[in-house]
């Protein structure tokens, strides 16, 4: 994939663009999770919200 100027991407820059977005990323989802356990216990989820347990993922939690 050419880059703006012309010339292709090396990987390494390519590797470090990916990175920072999944940083960008993960970063939004700390700060999702954090305003949402600062929620009290009894407050309801908005219409539509889904839980953690609704989730329809595998859990890797070891027992």
């Amino acid at each position: 994939m050419p880059a703006q100027g012309g010339a292709p991407k090396g990987l390494l820059q390519q590797m470090e663009e990916l990175m920072a977005a999944l940083n960008a990323d993960l970063s939004q989802l700390d700060a999702d999770l954090q305003s949402s356990t600062d929620r009290s216990p009894g407050t309801a989820l908005p219409q539509g919200a889904r839980t953690p347990e609704s989730e329809d993922r595998p859990s890797y939690r070891s027992f």
